[in-house]
Order: structure tokens, then sequence, then C-alpha cells
């Protein structure tokens, strides 16, 4: 189990792996803030090796899963790019260790903030994003300078289909190292504290992002 924190630049949820070398993977909050769940991914991530911290984006305030009007309230007053650059460049300050590399992903609004990291971060070495889209006046998909795993719901109202296959075509118009995947369910699948929730895609896509991790956040061979 992890514990919440303060560190230079931000307040968050941090669970350490017990690894000397373990890679580093910063979890950004849905709309709810760093609720229960947010806490089980890093939770997951610590079990699975990795070093995780959920920075805190709304400074204490977590909304109940049932007030879905303050999540939207909490959500639009958050400043993306600002929360991009100094909230998570912030965690990925803590994070980092000589010849470490780290991970960003996120769920939502974590979503977003993470193919934002993709496009204004150099402390990341590949993102997952996981139902959420930056609009084209935050980020372009080809300012996307890392590799992306992506995670949609088919069933989505909020980061729709159309909306993941324009920003997919942006990618793929621009040559970027991404791959997108789809699932027949809603928004949130990923989320086991809500209605939404789907354990089979959430556990494929859990083991589709270790998969990818595995191949972006591995040690540096040493050379001799």
């Amino acid at each position: 189990m992890g514990e919440n924190i303060d560190y230079q630049g931000g307040t968050g949820y941090f669970a350490a792996s017990g690894q000397e070398n373990a890679p580093g993977v910063v979890v950004i909050q849905e709309w709810w803030g760093v609720q229960d769940q947010i806490r089980s991914v890093c939770d997951q991530y610590a079990a699975a090796g990795f070093d995780a911290l959920a920075p805190d984006l709304y400074s204490g305030v977590v909304v109940p899963y049932h007030d879905k009007a303050a999540a939207a309230r909490e959500m639009e007053a958050l400043d993306f790019l600002s929360a991009t650059d100094r909230q998570v460049s912030a965690a990925a300050a803590f994070l980092a260790r000589p010849g470490r590399k780290l991970g960003l992903t996120g769920f939502c609004l974590g979503g977003i903030v993470s193919i934002l990291g993709a496009i204004r971060l150099d402390d990341f070495a590949a993102v997952s994003c996981y139902y959420g889209l930056p609009d084209l006046d935050q980020g372009l998909p080809e300012q996307v300078r890392l590799p992306v795993i992506g995670h949609f719901a088919l069933d989505d109202t909020w980061c729709t289909p159309e909306m993941v296959d324009a920003y997919e075509a942006g990618l793929k118009r621009a040559g970027k190292d991404y791959v997108f995947y789809r699932y027949a369910c809603d928004h949130g699948f990923f989320n086991p504290d809500i209605p939404e929730f789907h354990s089979e895609y959430a556990k494929l896509a859990w083991s589709r992002d270790l998969e990818f991790w595995s191949r972006h956040l591995k040690p540096a061979e040493p050379t001799s």
C-alpha cells in the first residue's frame, strides 16, 4: 500500500515497488480527483515492479462518484496546460533517478493530460492514455513526440469514437509511434468503483500496458 506525500512542487499518492532499479510511472487522476481507484492503480503498479505517483491536480478535492456536476466543475476549472507543465513535471522530478525511465498514464481528464505530456514534456519515455484526448487548440496529434498507447470505449459519449478516429488519423498522417485500442464498452471501464467498469477489458488493457512499458521503460543496457 502507498501513502499520501508532499514533495517539491506538489502533493500526491505514492506507491513504492521496493525494487532498486524499478521504472517509474506518473498516474493522472480522473475528473473525480485522486480517488481510491487512482490509489489502487498506483498500488497495482507497485506490485508489478514500478514506483508510481499520482499527483493531486485538485489540491485535496475528491469528488464523490455520484456528483458528476461537481466533477465537471473541478475539471473545467483546471488549467490543463499549467497542470501538465508544473504538477506533472514536478511528479516526474520526484521519481527521477539516474538511468530510470518514466512512463505517464492517465484516465479521463488524465488521458488528456497524458497526451499533453507526450507533446510538452521531456521527462517521459512513453505514454498510456485512457479515454481522454486534448482539444486541438491544446495539442495537435502531429506535435506528439513520444510513443503512445491509447485505450478507448466505443460507447463513450464524452471522448467519442469520432474524436478518437480523428486524432488517430492525425497521428497516422504524421508518422507517429502509437497504437490505439477500442473496447466495446463505456467510458470509465477501467474503474472498478463505478457501474461502467468492465473487468475483462480492464484486464486486457492492463496487460497491454505492461507489455508496452516492458518495451519502453526497460533500463538501458550497460555499455562495455
